[in-house]
């Protein structure tokens, strides 16, 4: 059956860049699926959006819309112009957990496809910018019937409002040679530790994880998430000379000492006259560029952990923070490490919920209250890598400094 199709001149506009346009998928749906209510809907989309080009206004208003027994995980949408675009008067998104690491095989993604299109729209995008897959557009009566099938099969909603969020970890030791911790286990620990908090909302804000396995933070961890598990190591780099000369034979030195040498924000890096890599280890600060250039001949040293970063996020109340650093280095070898990790995370979250402001995320109440401040409602022993820099004015206040040192100094002698 024909539909009456929505003229659309400014959307066409998006379709003549040289890049893939959201604007083709849609019509894709409208104009091959063989489901004539995904035809309908999808044209009625279109519309709407057009109507919003022509207008500059948003048309789509929240509301209240779950699942049985949850409290979050759906992203309500109806149409306050669902008079003329009936078919897309409700266009609610859900959000689903990924697996940690986003390893999907193809059978899966069919049938998560081949369900969302019996109860929704079509459109999926793999993935929202906290992790989730989002299924978008379908309307209140449907989502309890997608839900239902897709948990049969096992899939969770992710979280939504103010709760634990869905966490996130990059593909790790699975196919990354720069790896250095399970990446996986921090993230199914993290997130089934949570899974109340993720589905009932009940926290100040939202708090997010997000697992790294090395300093290249392909997850953005220390720049997103409340809690940040980045991989690192603690001895010296593993170098293999004859790798490294075979690199400069190829390349010159000109363009090692150009691209790799002078690049090292620290300067730990020298390359000496028989086109040998001398590095500096004190001074590295694993950021992991010389290591990218040169895989075959740099690598992660053998005494790996992770380090613990709290507080990142992009802005709101005030700009944009970094993580910060909580827990310098820590080993991840036996069960009781893993413990420690999860219950350093009920310790945040719990001092944050009691703490923080009403919209207030982690590193916002931490900058209100003073780092000393949570790091003592948290247990956590004051460390010089936390400090993110040195003071640049010389009148300071050292009270109680020579006290801190030598309980420092003790940690140190007693962790050795």
């Amino acid at each position: 059956m024909a539909i009456n199709k929505h003229h659309t001149p400014m959307l066409d506009q998006l379709e003549s860049g040289p890049w893939p346009s959201f604007i083709s998928g849609i019509k894709r749906l409208r104009d091959e699926h063989p489901e004539e209510r995904i035809n309908k809907m999808t044209n009625d989309l279109l519309g709407q959006l057009e109507h919003s080009y022509e207008t500059r206004k948003g048309y789509w208003k929240g509301g209240t819309v779950s699942v049985f027994q949850y409290g979050g995980g759906i992203i309500p949408r109806f149409s306050e112009v669902g008079h003329a675009f009936p078919e897309s008067k409700e266009f609610h998104t859900l959000r689903v957990q990924p697996p940690a690491g986003n390893h999907y095989s193809t059978a899966m993604l069919r049938q998560m496809a081949d369900s969302w299109e019996k109860y929704g729209s079509g459109l999926v995008t793999f993935h929202g910018q906290t992790g989730n897959i989002m299924f978008i557009g379908t309307d209140t009566a449907q989502t309890q019937h997608f839900f239902d099938e897709i948990n049969d099969y096992g899939w969770d909603l992710g979280g939504a409002g103010p709760c634990v969020r869905t966490a996130m970890s990059c593909v790790g030791a699975a196919r990354c040679e720069m790896s250095c911790t399970n990446e996986q286990k921090a993230h199914r620990l993290l997130v089934n530790n949570f899974t109340d908090d993720v589905h009932r909302p009940a926290l100040p804000y939202k708090f997010k994880f997000k697992v790294s396995g090395c300093g290249n933070d392909c997850q953005n961890a220390v720049e997103r998430a409340d809690f940040a598990v980045i991989g690192t190591w603690r001895d010296d780099m593993n170098v293999n000379q004859d790798e490294f000369k075979a690199y400069v034979g190829r390349k010159g030195r000109q363009h090692v000492i150009d691209n790799i040498i002078t690049r090292c924000p620290t300067n730990a890096l020298s390359l000496n006259d028989d086109d040998s890599l001398e590095v500096n280890n004190k001074d590295c600060v694993r950021c992991m560029h010389c290591l990218n250039v040169v895989p075959k001949a740099l690598h992660p040293g053998d005494d790996r952990g992770v380090t613990i970063l709290i507080g990142g996020k992009r802005t709101l109340k005030i700009g944009d923070l970094m993580g910060t650093v909580v827990v310098p280095f820590k080993k991840l070898d036996t069960e009781e490490d893993w413990e420690e990790i999860v219950e350093l995370a009920e310790e945040i979250i719990d001092f944050w919920a009691e703490n923080a402001l009403e919209h207030e995320r982690c590193g916002e109440m931490i900058e209100r209250i003073g780092l000393v401040n949570f790091l003592e409602g948290v247990g956590v022993e004051v460390d010089p890598n936390m400090v993110n820099n040195p003071r640049e004015s010389s009148y300071i206040r050292m009270d109680d400094w020579d006290e801190e040192a030598v309980k420092w100094f003790d940690r140190q002698a007693e962790a050795s």
